[in-house]
């Protein structure tokens, strides 16, 4: 199963892969580089389908949790300032997502959508400690009448070119649903409550919809 963000691309990828291999059988006579030029373009059709892939996940809806929003592995457990939205301290977890991880993003929690914004940017490395800030990224709070407010951010890196965000003023969220996608390396910030229970640890691999970042 594929994620409709990439049924363009992936169509584009076909036409171009099957051309090229007409193309090669048809014009490259030397038998190991017509191998190696088939077997290179085989290779990128794969990292594309897989890239683009969008797998079933299993959430346990839980308004007392907060579950990861994407695939990828925790990079950062820790107290910050949040400036745009709460002006307070927020406890922040990131998740970084490699190019081939799942790039989907989903709802980390339930509730409704108060607060969602888009702003352009730069695209420095996902890991950068300014890429919160001066990268191209979306901010989306969701509001839970049990958990309270959670504040989760895509952030696009140095090979992500293009931040798609589902998330509506007053949409209903629900936990582990799409509400995004980041095309290739970059990744996503929670900003949770001082109080909560962290669940996970530094350079854990975490799925999203799936594993529990944080829990009232």
């Amino acid at each position: 199963m594929f994620h409709k963000e990439g049924h363009k691309i992936i169509l584009i990828t076909f036409i171009f892969i099957s051309a090229s291999f007409l193309l090669v059988d048809n014009f490259i006579g030397i038998e190991w580089l017509r191998m190696l030029i088939l077997i290179t373009l085989l290779a990128f059709l794969i990292l594309i389908l897989q890239f683009f892939r969008n797998p079933k996940r299993h959430t346990s809806l839980n308004s007392k949790q907060v579950v990861s929003p994407v695939d990828g592995k925790v990079v950062v457990i820790e107290e910050v300032f949040e400036k745009e939205y709460f002006k307070e301290k927020r406890l922040q977890v990131s998740v970084f997502m490699s190019p081939i991880n799942v790039h989907v993003t989903r709802y980390p929690i339930g509730g409704h959508v108060i607060f969602s914004k888009y702003h352009p940017g730069k695209y420095l490395v996902a890991w950068h400690p300014k890429a919160s800030e001066e990268n191209e990224r979306t901010t989306v709070v969701v509001e839970n009448e049990t958990y309270g407010k959670v504040l989760y951010r895509q952030i696009a890196g140095a090979l992500a070119k293009r931040i798609v965000n589902y998330a509506k003023l007053n949409d209903k969220a629900i936990q582990g649903e799409d509400s995004g996608f980041i095309k290739f390396g970059s990744r996503v910030d929670l900003y949770l409550p001082i109080d909560t229970n962290i669940k996970v640890q530094l350079n854990q691999k975490v799925r999203g919809g799936e594993s529990v970042i944080a829990e009232a």
